[in-house]
């Protein structure tokens, strides 16, 4: 906090490995004072123009060396994906977890020192120039304040990265709080802001288990903007609290997100299972966790499923053999118990999983689950669970697919997969989403992602994510 590392003041917990539930760090967290103290610094910082006031190529250089800091704590951040956030070691999504961000840093920075920060308004001539007058109208970009960034669990580092670093190259200052159960990565961006060189005040990062920080972050009149990622129900309280100050709010929340299999692709349908349940156990927001498959093709592709899943490796997360690791916490096993019976209770089987496994005695372990659900009105294809869980419709035609998939409170993504890639484009543009995947995705820099409904508000990445941390004045200059 405002250049220096102190102990905490507050409550003292315990961040727990998921895949043993040993310990792996005890952590003094702060006080309100220090939460207060930390808005402070931040807003210091902005206000003195030490930052905020620097041209974009000079901030660009900083950043440059913060994106080297980063760097060279690779291992570090591994070992965090794996002891705190339970990612298995060999994962597919430790890309995600440590490798994809490490790269982003100076796409960031390029793409900063691309935009514009004047653009001209394209005023018809009778509104350029009259007899009383001449004007130039302008769109002009500048910094927007101070930023609070509040990550989430499943992926720490990452979801807390698309905050921090385009908060700071933007000109911004930070308050960066982790969520409590993943707080040990969130350090290396401290650390790597004093090898940097960082105005002291421009990032601040606090840790706490309760929630003032965090009340103070959402309601403090000094905040100009709020970024958080996380569950629906957390990000309602969010947009609540900041009401009052009508601060700038980017909400990235969860998803129920629809694949959509075409006639002529269901034989891909039975890998859907596998690839969603290892992918993190399931603990990913984009993933597509309802699979819908023409109705006479549904006996074949959930038999599929349960096939490709009965010889997944479920251990812990150190294990390079694991596939499947552990969910996060116990709360986020009966997560999965609970939506499981709740299928079952309204019409659904459990084709395979269920259950806990057997021989795991520690550990929040779920086994793979497929659920053949009658419909899109069943809990658990409703709501999402966060866990290795993966419910299967049947539809009649297509647009019973499509009417189902936006049938859902969530919007944050969709899939689409088929052989006929025109059918397949039009099934995908009438999905109601704020991202579609049609027979790819990408997770770029360049691509901005986000949800409608009760997905969120505003985007990440890409320009528009850039630019919803900055301020855009209109500029209309006379002569």
């Amino acid at each position: 906090m405002d250049g220096a590392f102190v102990k905490g003041e507050g409550t003292r917990f315990v961040v727990e490995n998921p895949s043993d539930e040993s310990v792996v760090a005890e952590v003094q967290g702060v006080s309100a004072t220090q939460a207060d103290a930390a808005i402070a610094a931040a807003r210091r910082a902005f206000d003195d123009g030490g930052w905020s006031g620097l041209p974009m190529k000079e901030r660009a250089v900083y950043m440059t060396r913060y994106g080297e800091a980063l760097r060279k704590r690779t291992d570090v951040l591994r070992d965090c994906a794996v002891a705190e956030a339970g990612c298995p070691v060999s994962s597919m999504v430790m890309g995600a977890q440590v490798h994809a961000p490490l790269r982003m840093t100076d796409e960031i920075i390029d793409l900063f020192l691309r935009l514009p920060e004047h653009e001209e308004n394209p005023l018809p001539m009778h509104e350029r120039a009259n007899a009383y007058f001449t004007v130039q109208s302008l769109k002009r970009w500048t910094p927007l304040g101070v930023v609070s960034a509040i990550s989430a669990y499943n992926v720490p580092f990452y979801t807390a990265f698309w905050k921090v670093v385009p908060a700071l190259m933007a000109g911004d200052t930070v308050i960066l709080r982790p969520n409590p159960l993943t707080p040990i990565s969130s350090m290396v961006f401290a650390e790597a802001a004093d090898e940097a060189g960082l105005p002291k005040g421009v990032l601040n990062v606090i840790v706490e288990q309760g929630l003032e920080g965090g009340l103070a972050m959402t309601t403090d009149d000094r905040v100009d903007m709020v970024s958080f990622t996380g569950s629906c129900t957390v990000g309602a309280k969010v947009a609540e609290q900041t009401a009052p100050t009508l601060k700038r709010l980017v909400l990235e929340l969860g998803g129920k997100s629809a694949q959509i299999y075409l006639p002529d692709a269901v034989g891909r349908a039975a890998s859907a299972a596998f690839s969603v349940c290892t992918a993190h156990a399931g603990q990913g927001c984009v993933l597509g966790t309802r699979v819908f498959v023409p109705e006479e093709n549904k006996a074949e592709v959930l038999d599929g499923m349960a096939k490709m899943l009965s010889g997944v490796k479920i251990g812990p997360a150190s294990d390079p053999a694991t596939q499947l690791g552990p969910v996060i916490s116990a709360a986020q096993r009966d997560r999965c118990e609970h939506f499981t019976n709740a299928a079952v209770a309204a019409g659904g089987k459990v084709v395979c999983g269920g259950k806990r496994p057997e021989g795991l005695d520690k550990g929040y372990y779920w086994e793979p689950t497929v659920l053949d659900l009658p419909d899109n009105r069943n809990p658990a294809a409703q709501e999402e669970i966060f866990g290795p869980v993966i419910g299967v419709i049947g539809y009649r035609d297509l647009d019973h697919a499509v009417e189902m998939a936006n049938d859902s409170k969530f919007g944050l993504s969709g899939w689409v997969h088929g052989a006929d890639k025109v059918k397949s484009l039009e099934v995908g543009l009438k999905i109601r989403s704020g991202a579609v995947n049609v027979n790819g995705a990408v997770m770029s820099s360049y691509a901005s992602g986000g949800g409608i409904k009760m997905s969120g508000i505003g985007r990440e990445r890409g320009i528009e994510g850039l630019r919803e941390f900055q301020m855009m004045t209109t500029l209309n200059i006379g002569g």
